[in-house]
């Protein structure tokens, strides 16, 4: 089970972008694309056979995972994930993910 998923909220911590949150839009093998964070502008030839039009177009990079932290609501801080398991009746259940400060379990993604 990952710790950072899509459709989380995170906050970056180190970096030029440190402190500016945001929702995951994808995560790549150790890294993360975050909405609106290490945003870069990228110069597009124009390509009329495939109607794309030419111009500076702006794109979110990947950040590292380790340069992010899940954005906690109830303090308004970064906090670190961690896995409870579930289990009733002896049996293992399910695996949730928690914030770590306060032991309250992470909401699933959309």
């Amino acid at each position: 089970m990952n710790k950072i998923i899509k459709g989380d909220k995170v906050i970056v911590i180190t970096g030029k972008d440190k402190g500016r949150t945001g929702e995951v839009v994808r995560v790549l093998d150790g890294k993360v694309i975050v909405e609106g964070v290490n945003e870069v502008k990228r110069h597009r030839k124009p390509n009329p056979a495939r109607q794309i039009e030419g111009g500076i177009v702006a794109k979110n990079m990947p950040v590292d995972i380790s340069n992010v932290a899940i954005f906690n609501p109830e303090t308004n801080k970064a906090d670190r994930v961690g896995i409870k398991v579930i289990a009733e009746e002896g049996k293992k259940v399910r695996r949730v993910r928690v914030y770590k400060s306060n032991g309250a379990e992470i909401a699933r993604s959309k």
